[in-house]
């Protein structure tokens, strides 16, 4: 699957370096059977999607449950790749914000 692996997030339309490398290098990994987590900022969780083929070409769709602040949050996604190594996205949280973001291959799982 081209969306498998360990994905370090440089860039996020809502919030800056500062932020959301606060506590660890943001990432987003994606594991073979479509699972996986996320974190950036004082926000992590757990991924569940699957690739879904659009006209303009593959995106890894996801819906997404975790923390931010210690607080439960949940939401959806997706990334599409812009080449094999370099990825964009968005989180979607319910009720929230949405972020667009680019994200760079890091390491395959």
């Amino acid at each position: 699957m081209d969306f498998e692996g360990t994905w370090h997030i440089y860039e996020m339309e809502m919030w800056g370096k500062e932020y959301f490398n606060m506590e660890v290098q943001a990432f987003i990994t994606i594991k073979s059977d479509c699972l996986g987590n996320f974190q950036f900022g004082l926000v992590s969780g757990e991924i569940d999607g699957n690739v879904v083929d659009h006209v303009d070409g593959k995106k890894f769709e996801f819906t997404f449950e975790g923390t931010d602040e210690n607080d439960d949050t949940s939401g959806s996604g997706w990334i599409k790749l812009k080449d094999k190594n370099i990825v964009e996205g968005e989180f979607r949280f319910h009720q929230g914000d949405d972020s667009k973001f680019l994200a760079r291959r890091a390491k395959m799982v």
